[in-house]
């Protein structure tokens, strides 16, 4: 499951794993109720940085964030826990459908 930070957890979210590389602005640590902050498997700043939530750059973007998370061991970590229980993939991107979430769950979906 994805949620944006901003959204009120829910009692079927699982465990709430945050996987930004940033806390979320203005969010209370309390109040955002993240079990796990997993900001090592989040995309490196200087693809963040390049990426922007641009759209256009989204196939880009999908393609160079699966080849970082190859040998990142927090992508492991990620999949261990997914298969363990319910897990909610915490972010804060306004975009909805084009965030690094996103890209988590097509992968652990798909079971790479």
């Amino acid at each position: 499951m994805l949620k944006r930070a901003y959204a009120s957890p829910a009692k079927d979210d699982g465990q709430r794993i945050l996987v930004d590389r940033l806390w979320p602005r203005g969010v209370a640590k309390v109040k955002a109720k993240i079990d796990l902050w997993l900001k090592e498997v989040a995309p490196s700043t200087e693809l963040r940085q390049w990426f922007g939530h641009d759209p256009e750059k989204w196939s880009e973007f999908k393609k160079r964030y699966r080849a970082e998370l190859k040998n990142n061991p927090a992508w492991s970590e990620l999949q261990s826990l997914s298969r363990q229980g319910d897990i909610t993939l915490v972010y804060a991107a306004k975009d909805q459908l084009h965030n690094e979430a996103v890209v988590l769950k097509q992968l652990l979906e798909r079971g790479t």
